[in-house]
């Protein structure tokens, strides 16, 4: 069967539906942003003379949605004039318009039962060529089509955009057991070609691929700061721009992306793994938990792991939470020697490698976090992803690092950096000890024809 998209619908106008529908308008495709009408009239709806029949009510939710991510910054349309290829609509009265698309994608709130639900009705109305597919961060794809007829479930599948849609490169497909070959080729092609998307085929596992590996690796500097007794800004100071991370570093990007939806995500992966050998890297922590009582969640509230505020003088202050007391005070801009030394470097790699062999506070994390970090991402190979790339892909697409885990354990040395697993009583993987007894030193390799990457199930290159 040929598929093409020439006319999409997102279901669900939140932060991420309505980015999501404005990145199709940005590629040139019509869109549906629906979403669900109204609980009921306020005060100031009547007023207006709105009733319950009134368009402008039934269609609050989506047209909030689309004139949101119309102001938002930095901008989501290419064009603000792309707005109008955006039709909205609601769940009620326009699920008919889905009749005549070419692809679905659902964008509603994180609750299984809802989707189902959502997804019954729309089986009703699409045609036999439409594509179906979820943008779920953490709900498995088999839950979700359970109850999907035969037809559907052979066209559906995960689709999972990071935020913002128009500027995050990764897209995860998570195909589903009975999803055809034909249809994850073809949305594998489509978001690659027409939506400049970096795309990585994950399983059908709890957060799939970048979310799985990159909430182990923040929790996990959430678990070494207190370990190492290590402040805020000390740790930022660290797991920035030296070792290959933006300069949101760890909790600056926690604020950027809510510590709400970070605490979620976490409490929901730590229920969702009970095999996992890390789990309770994912257990959050009492200050967290008070962090998120006080709602102090990040820089969509004016405070979560940091807060500016102004000084007698009326100049910007920029204060830290300090954790032990649970109280804001100045941030620093703590100094290593090590990583002073790094960021002069030109070559990420060569950056990388000099904190992790450096002798300072510094390099004493740097070494316990990577060396965390290496293991845990190797573990995964066959249970989340079938190979390394996918893994090292998602996390320069999805958040931003320079290098992925295993390039960044290649820049370290492979041999050297078991050494120093050995050293910190951690358990290296069997797989990884294998590949250097076959006399393959790295996970990367460079020949005459090209790159090449070293296959676990393989056992070469």
């Amino acid at each position: 069967m040929s598929f093409k998209i020439k006319k999409a619908a997102v279901l669900g106008a939140g932060v991420m539906g309505a980015g999501i529908a404005a990145h199709l308008t940005n590629a040139g495709i019509e869109c549906y942003l629906l979403d669900i009408i109204p609980f009921e009239l306020t005060d100031a709806d009547k007023k207006a003379g709105l009733t319950e029949k009134s368009p402008a009510w039934r269609n609050r939710f989506a047209a909030n949605g689309l004139a949101a991510v119309t102001k938002s910054k930095p901008a989501s349309f290419f064009s603000k004039k792309n707005a109008s290829m955006v039709t909205i609509g609601n769940f009620e009265d326009n699920l008919k318009w889905l009749a005549d698309v070419d692809w679905i994608c659902e964008v509603v709130v994180e609750n299984l039962k809802i989707k189902q639900e959502l997804f019954a009705k729309v089986e009703k109305v699409i045609k036999p060529t439409c594509i179906v597919s979820t943008n779920t961060s953490g709900i498995p794809i088999k839950d979700i089509s359970a109850k999907f007829g035969p037809a559907m479930k052979k066209r559906f599948l995960g689709t999972h955009f990071f935020n913002p849609p128009r500027y995050m490169k990764l897209m995860e497909i998570i195909p589903g057991e009975e999803t055809d070959k034909d249809v994850v080729d073809f949305m594998v092609k489509f978001s690659e070609e027409t939506l400049g998307k970096g795309v990585v085929i994950c399983k059908d596992r709890p957060n799939f691929v970048g979310n799985r590996i990159g909430v182990f690796d923040l929790s996990d500097c959430i678990k070494l700061m207190l370990e190492k007794k290590l402040k805020v800004d000390e740790v930022d100071a660290i797991v920035g721009k030296a070792l290959g991370h933006p300069g949101t570093a760890v909790f600056g990007t926690m604020d950027l992306v809510g510590l709400d939806v970070g605490y979620h995500v976490g409490k929901n992966l730590y229920d969702a793994v009970p095999d996992d050998e890390s789990r309770d890297t994912f257990k959050s922590e009492p200050f967290l938990e008070k962090m998120i009582e006080n709602k102090w969640l990040g820089n969509k509230t004016k405070q979560g792991y940091y807060k500016k505020t102004k000084d007698a003088s009326g100049k910007t202050v920029k204060l830290m939470l300090d954790i032990d007391t649970m109280e804001y005070v100045p941030a620093g801009k703590p100094k290593f020697d090590s990583i002073s030394a790094a960021k002069k470097m030109e070559n990420v790699a060569d950056s990388i490698k000099h904190v992790f062999n450096a002798d300072d506070k510094a390099g004493d994390f740097a070494r316990a976090y990577l060396c965390k970090t290496f293991i845990y991402s190797a573990n995964r190979i066959g249970e989340i992803c079938d190979d390394i790339m996918a893994i090292d892909n998602a996390m320069k697409w999805g958040y931003n690092n320079k290098l992925g885990p295993f390039e960044a354990w290649d820049a370290v040395g492979v041999k050297e950096a078991i050494e120093v697993m050995k050293k910190l009583k951690l358990k290296v993987p069997k797989k990884v000890e294998e590949m250097l007894k076959k006399g393959c030193e790295s996970f990367y390799a460079t020949k005459a024809d090209g790159k090449y990457y070293y296959d676990f199930e393989k056992k070469g290159y």
